[in-house]
C-alpha cells in the first residue's frame, strides 16, 4: 500500500469500516513526529519491536503482540528494523466497544489469519464494492480484537511536571540508581510526597515504574541483537543473572527464550 494512500485512508472516516494492511521492511530506528489519525489503527508486529508514546505513556509492541490506538490520540511511533506486520484501520463508527485509550493485547491464530487473509484484498475491491465473505471475515476480526486480552507492556507517565521529570530522565538514564531520597531532592520536593504522588498517578510505586522502564529499554536493546551481558550493564545490573531474573518475572522465560518463542509465534 502506497504512503499517499495509506494517509488517505487514516484521516477518512468514511468508506469501510476496516481496511487491512501489510507492512515489511528494513527499517533504521526513527521515530516520527506527534501526529493523530482519524480512523483508529490495530498493529500486529510479526517481526520487530515498535514503540508507541502518547500522553498516557509508552506502549511496547514485541513480535506477536497487537497494539490499539484509538481515533484521535495524539502518539509518536519508533520502530526497529527488520520489521513484518500487519494492521487494520477502523473508522470511528466501528470502534465501539474498543479501548478508549491506548493499550497492548495478545493475539491468536484466528485473529493473525484473518488479518493476513485480509491484507491480500485489493483496496480497490475494498473500497468500492459490497462482498459478503469481507464483512463476516471482518465483524469476526472485531470481536477477536473486543475479547484480546490487555497485557502489562505499558509504561504509564505522571502528569505532575515534576514527577515527569523524574520518569523521563529515570527512562533515559536506566543505568542511573539513584535512590528515592535522591530522586526527591533532585525534583524538589520530599520523598513522601514523590512516593504518594506517584502511586497515584501512574497506579505503580517508584521502584516498579523503574523496573518497567528498565524492561522497556530492555526489550528494545535485546529487539537490537545486543548480547544479555550488554544490556544488563547499559541497564544497571550489578549482574547479568539480576536482569535475567527481573525479566523471568516479567515474562516468565529468559530473554533468550522469550525472544526465541515470540519469533516462533508459540
Amino acid at each position: 500500500m502506497h504512503d499517499d494512500v495509506i494517509h488517505r485512508l487514516l484521516e477518512s472516516a468514511d468508506g469501510p469500516p476496516l481496511i487491512a494492511y501489510e507492512a515489511r521492511g528494513e527499517i533504521p530506528l526513527r521515530e516520527t513526529d506527534w501526529h493523530s489519525h482519524v480512523r483508529g489503527q490495530f498493529f500486529y508486529v510479526e517481526e520487530g519491536l515498535v514503540i508507541n508514546r502518547t500522553e498516557h505513556g509508552s506502549y511496547l509492541l514485541p513480535p506477536h503482540r497487537a497494539g490499539w490506538m484509538p481515533p484521535g490520540v495524539m502518539h509518536t511511533v519508533s520502530i526497529a528494523g527488520p520489521s513484518h506486520a500487519w494492521g487494520v484501520f477502523i473508522a470511528p463508527c466501528a470502534a465501539a466497544g474498543l479501548p478508549d485509550r491506548p493499550c497492548v493485547v495478545g493475539v491468536n491464530d484466528l485473529f493473525r489469519a484473518i488479518i493476513k487473509r485480509a491484507a491480500t484484498w485489493s483496496i480497490d475491491a475494498v473500497t468500492t464494492e459490497v462482498n459478503p465473505e469481507r464483512e463476516r471475515l471482518f465483524a469476526v476480526l472485531l470481536d477477536e480484537l473486543r475479547r484480546a486480552p490487555v497485557e502489562s507492556l505499558h509504561l504509564p507517565m505522571p502528569l505532575d511536571r515534576r514527577l515527569r521529570r523524574v520518569a523521563v530522565a529515570m527512562y533515559e538514564n536506566p543505568h542511573d540508581t539513584r535512590g528515592i531520597e535522591d530522586w526527591a531532592n533532585w525534583a524538589g520536593m520530599s520523598s513522601r510526597t514523590l512516593t504518594r504522588l506517584f502511586r497515584q498517578e501512574t497506579q505503580c510505586s517508584v521502584a516498579q515504574w523503574r523496573q518497567q522502564a528498565r524492561l522497556a529499554r530492555g526489550l528494545e536493546r535485546l529487539a537490537h541483537g545486543e548480547p544479555v551481558s550488554v544490556v544488563a550493564d547499559a541497564l544497571g545490573y550489578a549482574t547479568p543473572s539480576a536482569f535475567v531474573a527481573m525479566f523471568r518475572r516479567a515474562f516468565g522465560d529468559s530473554p533468550g527464550r522469550y525472544l526465541a518463542r515470540q519469533a516462533s509465534g508459540a
